[in-house]
């Protein structure tokens, strides 16, 4: 109930997705604006638009960093304390990336089914677009 899981295959060289997750001017055009460094203990911001109950601010920070095959972060907004983790696997066509959005409380499953229906979106599509603009895989 409380974590949501998505998983997406991409065909592109893991490293190449890497790249996508830890440049912050690549996750700015397929994720939000931000000032993340990929650096264990790293605290940064992304921003967006604001919500009833968010100012558009998700504080974050570098929790783990197992380059080029693991990436995991705190996701505070509003009312919500989670994590949020990469894991990139090689496969035969390119890349599987899994996510995993964990730590939602029970009174927050409205923001947990938007925010399904948005990462689902954002990996399928915006990821996918923005590896398919950097060139042939």
């Amino acid at each position: 109930m409380g974590t949501i899981r998505r998983s997406v295959d991409l065909a592109f060289p893991r490293q190449m997705v890497w790249e996508a997750l830890i440049n912050p001017q690549e996750l700015a055009v397929w994720l939000m604006p931000n000032d993340f460094e990929p650096e264990l203990g790293h605290k940064f911001t992304f921003q967006t638009n604001s919500a009833p109950g968010f100012d558009g601010t998700v504080y974050s920070e570098v929790l783990e960093l197992d380059p080029p095959q693991r990436l995991m972060i705190s996701w505070k907004a509003g009312n919500l304390d989670t994590t949020v983790s990469f894991t990139l696997t090689e496969t035969t066509t390119g890349t599987r990336l899994d996510l995993v959005h964990d730590g939602f409380a029970l009174r927050q499953l409205p923001t947990r089914a938007i925010l399904t229906a948005g990462w689902g979106r954002i990996l399928r599509k915006k990821l996918h677009a923005h590896l398919q603009s950097k060139g042939p895989a």
